[in-house]
């Protein structure tokens, strides 16, 4: 999975998004994030619901029992960087509790099942992820070859 996550990453980037930017019927941004232990800027391409002004993640890991390590750094350091498709921000990362959560939940299971079926294979909540306060951003520049 880390070796398709890195060409991913790589063609997103490389293509301005124009490649990669929706997988198996979801759309797909490159969420950049520090790691909460190494400190090192991690870039991963990750399903995302828009609604209104926020953009959603899904912390479903496929069902695991545990959260993703992405998650985790969000919880430590919750200043982002994204790329949708060509367009790249800056953003706050929090998480939905409550009703928030509730709404937001049956809204992305009502569009994608699939994460019922996730659900469905663990005790946790699965975390739901608001993205907001995205400010817009020049993209990084590019490191000359070597």
């Amino acid at each position: 999975m880390k070796l398709i996550s890195r060409v991913q990453t790589f063609f997103y980037r490389r293509s301005g998004g124009r490649i990669g930017a929706r997988a198996q019927g979801l759309d797909i941004l490159l969420l950049t994030a520090r790691g909460r232990r190494s400190g090192a800027r991690r870039t991963l391409p990750l399903p995302y619901f828009q609604r209104g002004e926020a953009l959603i993640l899904v912390a479903s890991f496929g069902g695991n029992d545990r959260n993703p390590g992405w998650y985790h750094n969000l919880c430590a350091e919750p200043r982002v960087a994204l790329q949708v498709r060509g367009a790249h921000f800056e953003a706050r990362a929090r998480i939905a509790t409550g009703d928030e959560r509730a709404t937001l939940w049956a809204s992305i299971t009502s569009e994608q099942p699939r994460y019922l079926g996730y659900q469905a294979k663990t005790s946790r909540e699965i975390p739901l992820i608001v993205l907001e306060g995205l400010i817009p951003r020049a993209p990084a520049v590019p490191r000359p070859s070597r």
